[in-house]
């Protein structure tokens, strides 16, 4: 299963010549990163971001109809791998790769994802 979600595009997130600022498909990541782990698995809190690596494949405009396709490729016992894509007028834009811990910030250590979360979050897991 995929979990989508739109993405507004604003005109400060293009640069002078009216292309999406490659920082920008970053920020739709995590937004776009952060709405699925609380809406699927109600993790909102006791993340950080391990990795993250993107892949430009097409120019993205002010105006085009974009969202963000996120699904999970390795559900580890305390870390998550996600594969997500910015789609842009139906097509592929860009694709990123992310790990996401779930963190303990006062012991400062990765803890466990919880029984309950990973639960919600197998139905996601895309192994291909």
């Amino acid at each position: 299963m995929t979990f989508f979600t739109d993405i507004q595009v604003r005109f400060n997130d293009t640069d002078m010549l009216g292309h999406l600022n490659n920082a920008t498909y970053a920020t739709f990541s995590e937004y776009a990163r952060l709405i699925f782990l609380e809406e699927v698995a109600g993790l909102s809190d006791n993340l950080i971001l391990a990795h993250l690596s993107l892949d430009f494949i097409k120019q993205v405009k002010f105006g085009d109809t974009v969202k963000v396709s996120t699904v999970v490729k390795k559900l580890g016992n305390s870390s998550m791998t996600l594969y997500q894509e910015v789609i842009a007028n139906d097509q592929a834009a860009a694709r990123i790769h992310s790990v996401v811990v779930h963190f303990d910030y006062q012991e400062q250590s990765a803890k466990r994802i919880p029984d309950e979360a990973r639960k919600k979050l197998e139905p996601y897991l895309d192994e291909h």
